[in-house]
């Protein structure tokens, strides 16, 4: 009983419901979304960011209630929190991947694919090339800075306990969603017109030689002008990276104002 009394009901409390936001917010992040990183390491460094985040959150205790039910509400409304930032994270990476399917799906990778660390499902090798290269110049923008501070500015503007379903906040995740297939499409587009021409010529060259052999040459061909092309729009990502990463702040921002009461 000694060590029990020793326990803070009000600060056990707040502890659970900052755990409940930080670790689906942060499980939610990529890199720690892959099965390489081991379980322990990603609930290691949750309850880390946890012991440091909670110790500085304002807490009101008129907002904790005394039944089990009510708390279970107030953690899934946390839970809730870290869910919807972590989503529009998720969706930006989703476009790329997108953009990676369509790609091979036109050189004709559709039928290659590989094991995904991570999902532990088989997914296309353009996918996985265009995700880890935007992943990787997101870390090189410091976009990981703006995930640490994001989860910063969710105890100011949301309080433990005080979150508040705003209509506002599914158009802005809509309009989130919408950007993924504008993506998809903005990277991906130079190597589709690209190789649209190249099985029009294909196709003129059927018509006119009807003796060529046009479904031997066509497929290497195709796949060296899609890998080409593909390698002249990683650049593209990079751009699309900087432009997402720079008003990602601000959309953090504006979705934590709605769901701290707007």
């Amino acid at each position: 009983m000694e060590l029990l009394d020793l326990i803070d009901p009000i600060r056990f409390r707040t502890f659970m419901l900052v755990l409940a936001r930080v670790s689906v917010f942060l499980f939610l992040f990529p890199i720690f979304t892959s099965s390489a990183i081991p379980t322990r390491v990603k609930a290691a460094l949750s309850l880390v960011l946890t012991l440091v985040f909670y110790t500085v959150v304002p807490v009101d205790p008129a907002r904790f209630p005394r039944d089990i039910p009510t708390f279970g509400l107030m953690l899934g409304a946390e839970l809730l929190v870290g869910f919807t930032l972590g989503l529009c994270l998720r969706i930006f990476f989703a476009g790329v991947q997108m953009a990676g399917q369509l790609i091979g799906f036109e050189i004709g990778f559709a039928m290659i694919n590989v094991m995904d660390p991570q999902s532990g499902e088989n997914v296309s090798i353009m996918d996985q090339i265009g995700y880890w290269v935007c992943l990787v110049i997101f870390l090189v923008l410091n976009g990981h800075h703006v995930i640490i501070m994001s989860m910063i500015d969710s105890f100011e503007l949301v309080p433990v306990g005080g979150f508040v379903m705003h209509p506002a906040i599914a158009p802005r995740v809509m309009d989130v969603a919408a950007g993924l297939f504008v993506n998809a499409v903005k990277i991906s587009a130079p190597v589709i017109a690209t190789l649209t021409f190249v099985n029009a010529g294909f196709g003129l060259i059927a018509k006119f030689s009807p003796q060529t052999n046009v479904m031997i040459v066509a497929f290497p061909v195709k796949i060296a002008v899609g890998l080409i092309f593909f390698s002249m729009t990683l650049p593209i990502i990079v751009i699309v990276t900087r432009d997402y990463i720079e008003p990602c702040r601000k959309l953090f921002l504006a979705l934590l104002f709605y769901m701290g009461g707007g």
